[in-house]
């Protein structure tokens, strides 16, 4: 803005462009003094200028501010703030850290950047992180815009933006684990007929906030929440770099169909505990961003991770909701899926709250109206909110469908009635009679567990790799591991194990709501029985390529899986089945070997449904036996509107090998019986065709 005036103003918070210079502004209520420090490179020991701002002129109530002239887009900077060091009373200041904004939309680390340094008191500006000055207007979107899929017509595909291509053989080396290697496995993740990707954090991460000798890979420990992860930049001197690559990533994707989700900390961050460094919030005012213990001296730690942001405080609320803005507005993103949400349900003092001010914000806020919000409604602390997470717009990862699915599918007894159940939308814990069953987020398996592989592979975690005594990780994996422990050269515990795989995927897909699966799961990626591979930046994290090859046959499942089910409008309502006949919703109907009568009892491992949807001309018979025998299913008359002569054709039986498992519904067999032999643990899924005239 031509003619501001030097002092600045207060907003908007950060560092804002203008033709002929930047405004910058930042929230510290208890400093005595603030700096605005200027460098020219990443590696800079000493500012290249140092602006002190005057409590008169450079401050108004709680935000300290100041317009420079002549400087841009790339500009390096940071901020030291002077204040009260007493952590017995929860103050941090110190004035020779460099801190980074907490609303800078880029950040450069020194290439020497030390976590270690920011810890305690005293100076680090060779070894911080600057923030740098963003013009979003430099950017050219060529028209782009986010897609607004419905749920009903999303498989969200979770995966990690370095992991996809780190080891990707057909990947240029500088774009391996990188924005840029993503759109060169686009054609890769179109093929798998994914509707949309759920990014583990892009938001700038400490990747030195792990044991020792090992990398924070998965991304849970954001810095700098407006900034895309410095380290996946192709070109890592170029502190823009991040920025134009990430938003060229999303580009691609979206003209690919492709959604792009963000899954986002707002509970936590880097900085830790009262032993852990001072890199940005806990340096400029402690005491609003973090929940303090009673005795102001330590934190609460409802995250696990060792601090918990103050949500629902009023600035604090601010920085996410304008976060949020940001990333949908300005970085084109279609929604965001929020790590262990419920902390954002506590109040300052870390008890729950009923109507917690930030969700509902979120809920009700008119620029994400149309953005994907999905909830991970637990937390470090055992509040689990499944089913009863606040607002009308949010969707759940539903932990009970991955636990009680896996239950099923191991055999264990008891668990037909939940089953059934989760194949339906979860109707007992999402029991809101408008509800889409497409808000539940269906999975059997995610970052944070077993593989799909390794579910079926292992019965123990095998974490020693992260040093931490195998302590680490949840000891409930509800896995089996077929008779044997890890990998194995034994043909009939190999085949057992893809059956009890390709029964997952079978029963992750044909269940009502929105299906996830594990990048990786399409071809069996193994992490060797790792189930908490946050700190692994090696060929456990990463997705394998040579797995597809070595298992063509699964991944070829898995796409004609995805094919099918997104083809047939019965899994595609918004409203939950019904078991009594309507003109929209398709008709449910239980059975067991017996048509008509389903085994609800306790020792049953077998249940079977019949969905009936004359208005879309569709009817399907699946059969599901987790038994150890097999089991003879009698089968309901293949009926459909208009066509009197139909009969059933088989699309899958998980029993069998590729190519047999699984078939397009033009070239599935028919079934002339009146009765179906379901293998042990197996899955059946027939499909009512007209019969063809001879």
């Amino acid at each position: 803005m031509i003619g501001m005036k030097a002092e600045g103003r207060s907003f908007p918070l950060g560092a804002t462009c203008y033709p002929d210079g930047v405004n910058f502004s930042v929230f510290s209520k208890y400093a005595d003094a603030v700096e605005l420090v200027l460098f020219d490179h990443a590696d800079d020991q000493e500012p290249s200028r140092v602006i002190p701002l005057d409590r008169r002129k450079n401050h108004t109530f709680y935000y300290w501010h100041v317009y420079v002239p002549d400087i841009g887009h790339g500009q390096l900077y940071g901020y030291r703030v002077r204040g009260t060091y007493r952590p017995t009373r929860g103050f941090y200041f110190d004035g020779d850290k460099l801190l980074v904004d907490p609303y800078a939309r880029a950040v450069a680390p020194s290439s020497t950047y030390s976590r270690a340094a920011a810890k305690g008191f005293g100076a680090n500006l060779g070894q911080g992180i600057k923030s740098v000055v963003v013009d979003p207007d430099t950017y050219d979107w060529e028209g782009d815009q986010p897609l607004s899929q419905p749920y009903a017509s999303t498989v969200i595909y979770e995966m990690h933006v370095r992991g996809l291509t780190k080891s990707a053989p057909d990947v240029a080396p500088d774009r391996q684990g990188t924005y840029l290697g993503v759109i060169d496995k686009i054609p890769y993740l179109r093929s798998l007929g994914i509707t949309s990707v759920e990014l583990l954090p892009v938001q700038h991460h400490d990747t030195q906030d792990s044991p020792d000798h090992l990398e924070n890979y998965w991304g849970y420990s954001p810095i700098a929440l407006f900034a895309p992860h410095h380290g996946y930049a192709s070109q890592q001197e170029n502190p823009l770099c991040a920025i134009d690559e990430f938003r060229d990533m999303v580009k691609a994707l979206h003209r690919a169909g492709i959604e792009v989700i963000l899954d986002v900390v707002f509970n936590h961050t880097a900085e830790g505990d009262e032993n852990g460094p001072i890199l940005s919030f806990k340096g400029l005012e402690n005491r609003a961003y973090y929940i303090l213990k009673d005795d102001r001296a330590t934190y609460a730690n409802y995250s696990g991770t060792g601090n918990t942001l103050n949500a629902n405080h009023s600035v604090v609320r601010r920085l996410i909701i304008d976060c949020l803005h940001y990333w949908l507005s300005e970085m084109h993103v279609d929604g965001f899926r929020f790590d262990l949400a419920s902390v954002m349900a506590r109040d300052e003092d870390g008890e729950p709250m009923e109507n917690p001010p930030i969700l509902w914000q979120i809920e009700s806020d008119p620029v994400l109206a149309g953005a994907k919000i999905i909830a991970e409604a637990w937390d470090a602390a055992g509040l689990y909110q499944v089913g009863s997470f606040i607002g009308h717009r949010w969707a759940e990862w539903n932990g009970p469908f991955r636990d009680d699915v896996r239950r099923f599918v191991r055999g264990d007894p008891g668990m037909v009635q939940n089953l059934a159940a989760r194949l339906t939308g979860s109707p007992d814990l999402y029991t809101q009679p408008d509800r889409e069953p497409n808000r539940s987020i269906n999975f059997n398996t995610s970052h944070d567990g077993f593989t799909l592989n390794d579910l079926v592979s292992y019965n123990q975690k095998h974490n020693l790799d992260n040093l931490e005594d195998n302590r680490d990780g949840d000891n409930a994996n509800y896995s089996w591991n077929c008779g044997l422990e890890g990998p194995t050269t034994v043909t009939a515990i190999e085949a057992l194990r893809q059956k009890q795989a390709r029964n997952f995927l079978t029963i992750l897909f044909v269940a009502q709501g929105t299906p996830m699966i594990l990048m990786g799961d399409e071809c069996l990626r193994t992490q060797q029985g790792n189930n908490n591979a946050y700190c692994q930046d090696n060929q456990i994290g990463w997705f394998d390529w040579e797995r597809p090859d070595l298992y063509p046959g699964f991944l070829r499942f898995v796409r004609r899986l995805i094919t099918f089910t997104q083809g047939l409008e019965v899994f595609r309502k918004e409203a939950f089945w019904h078991t009594s006949e309507g003109n929209s919703v398709p008709r449910l109907i239980w059975h067991g070997v017996e048509l008509d009568q389903p085994d609800w009892a306790y020792n049953s491992h077998s249940l079977a449904l019949e969905l009936q949807s004359p208005h879309d001309s569709e009817h399907l018979h699946i059969i599901l036996n987790a038994y150890w025998q097999p089991l003879t299913f009698d089968l309901p008359a293949p009926t459909l509107a208009d066509h009197p002569e139909s009969r059933w054709h088989r699309i899958i039986d998980t029993s069998l090998a590729a190519p047999d498992d699984i078939h397009s519904a033009g070239e599935a067999p028919a079934i002339t019986s009146n009765t179906y032999e379901v293998a042990a643990r197996s899955s059946i899924v027939l499909l009512a065709r007209p019969s063809i005239p001879h």
